[in-house]
């Protein structure tokens, strides 16, 4: 064992002489030893050890920077520490902003950007030079400006002779007001497209999404200042469009009542039954309740007499009808009628109906004289039309009313008191002329021949609601 230890050691001594040239010739069989790697420090956090010339590298770095641009010529560099401190003046804010951004590229612990913006004339003659640099630009672009406008102005050209077009619009919509809200709209789209393609010519299309944008917000504030106007006008188009009733049409809309003039894009025209001109919001129109008068020429009036609580309420309800059934205007059918709707305080109520044809009856009139002929059939027959009887029932504690008195005086003069006769009419009255009236028929005819009748919005040829 002692004689191979020997041997090894003999024949190691030999082979270290051979070694190392043959570890020299060939250095990529022989493996290296790795030289130690510094360990690897967390993303972000600082060393505690810092190069003393790397604060004045950085400092000179910047300076040579700043000093190619003409912005940065004012801005003054100290580093320390790694940290970068910028002041001195420069012409905007932008130009500020720019000046830090460079700084803090390089390895630097932080930038403390204190350079203020330079107010001075110096600056002032800055700004006009950029500005003068700038209408030079503008001018050098006339040419493309020139066609962007050639270009806006043939669309434009284009969208009002297609809104010219009037008589077109007017066979492919119900009436004018829409054609001519038609050819508004494509007015409006020309002149938005326009400018669009104009600015998207020579590139301002920062500006066009400006203008846009301002726009939008005018036109949100615009529709809620003018809330009530939008609304009365898109009343207009939908009430152009349903053609709730006819010119010359009797109407009552909410409490209003007259016959139709004209309907234009703002409001209804009415004339009332005085002869008025009354002229409804067409937004009020279209939340109305509207009752047409016209629109069904059979028309029914009624009213109400009472007769003595002690008469046969049905025997005067059967005698009414019948009064009725014999005037000459009244329809036979439907038939009149006669209900008993209440018991009073001293008499039967009693509602008498009777129908008309408008055509050749006034309903006013015709209830005019059914009124008097019902009262008169009933009290010559003998019942009695009470009127309302009060009891009055006087407080002991004031002074009593001498009737006896009163009664005894009036023994005593003589006098002699006979209730005054009913005046009654010698023989039959003559026929009643209850044909239609027509002074305002006439006067609303003449109103619709007027030079405003253009702006009337109803049309005849298209049914009605």
């Amino acid at each position: 064992m002692l004689l191979r230890l020997l041997a090894a050691l003999w024949l190691a001594c030999l082979a270290a002489p051979v070694a190392a040239p043959l570890a020299a010739a060939l250095p990529g069989l022989v493996p290296e030893q790795a030289e130690p790697q510094p360990t690897p420090t967390a993303t972000g956090a600082l060393s505690d050890e810092r190069d003393p010339q790397a604060d004045s590298r950085i400092a000179t770095r910047l300076r040579d920077i700043y000093a190619e641009v003409e912005a940065f010529s004012g801005v003054e560099v100290a580093v320390n520490q790694g940290v970068v401190r910028l002041t001195g003046s420069a012409p905007s804010q932008e130009a500020i902003d720019d000046a830090g951004a460079i700084a803090a590229r390089f390895d630097v612990v932080t930038v403390e950007n204190e350079i203020a913006r330079d107010t001075s004339l110096e600056g002032t003659a800055d700004i006009v030079t950029a500005l003068i640099d700038r209408l030079r630009a503008a001018a050098g672009m006339l040419p493309l400006i020139g066609v962007a406008l050639l270009i806006g102005l043939a669309i434009l050209l284009v969208g009002y002779l297609l809104a010219s077009l009037k008589f077109l619009w007017r066979l492919v919509t119900p009436n004018d007001f829409l054609a001519d809200l038609v050819a508004s709209a494509i007015r409006f789209i020309a002149i938005i497209f326009a400018a669009v393609i104009a600015l998207d010519i020579i590139g301002a299309t920062a500006l066009l999404g400006a203008v846009l944008g301002g726009a939008g917000v005018i036109g949100i504030a615009l529709g809620f200042a003018m809330r009530d106007t939008v609304e009365n006008y898109v009343a207009s188009l939908m009430l152009s469009l349903r053609q709730p009733f006819r010119a010359n049409d009797l109407v009552q809309i909410d409490a209003f009542e007259g016959r139709v003039v004209r309907l234009t894009s703002r409001a209804t025209v009415l004339m009332t039954l005085e002869g008025n001109h009354l002229r409804i919001p067409n937004s009020a129109v279209f939340k109305a309740v509207i009752v047409n008068f016209t629109r069904n020429p059979q028309r029914r009036f009624d009213f109400t007499l009472g007769v003595d609580a002690d008469d046969d309420a049905t025997a005067a309800a059967e005698l009414g009808r019948t009064t009725l059934e014999a005037l000459p205007f009244m329809l036979a059918e439907p038939a009149p009628e006669a209900r008993i709707v209440e018991v009073g305080d001293s008499a039967v109520m009693i509602r008498f109906l009777g129908w008309i044809d408008q055509r050749e009856t006034d309903w006013f009139k015709a209830q005019s004289v059914a009124i008097p002929a019902v009262k008169t059939a009933l009290e010559d027959a003998g019942f009695g039309l009470p009127e309302p009887i009060y009891r009055l029932r006087f407080d002991p504690r004031s002074a009593s009313v001498p009737f006896e008195n009163i009664a005894a005086r009036g023994a005593g003069s003589g006098a002699e008191t006979t209730a005054p006769g009913k005046p009654r009419a010698a023989t039959a009255p003559p026929p009643t002329d209850v044909a239609p009236r027509n002074e305002i028929d006439e006067m609303v005819e003449e109103e619709r021949d007027s030079s405003e009748q253009k702006h009337d919005l109803l049309d005849h040829r298209r049914p009605v609601e």
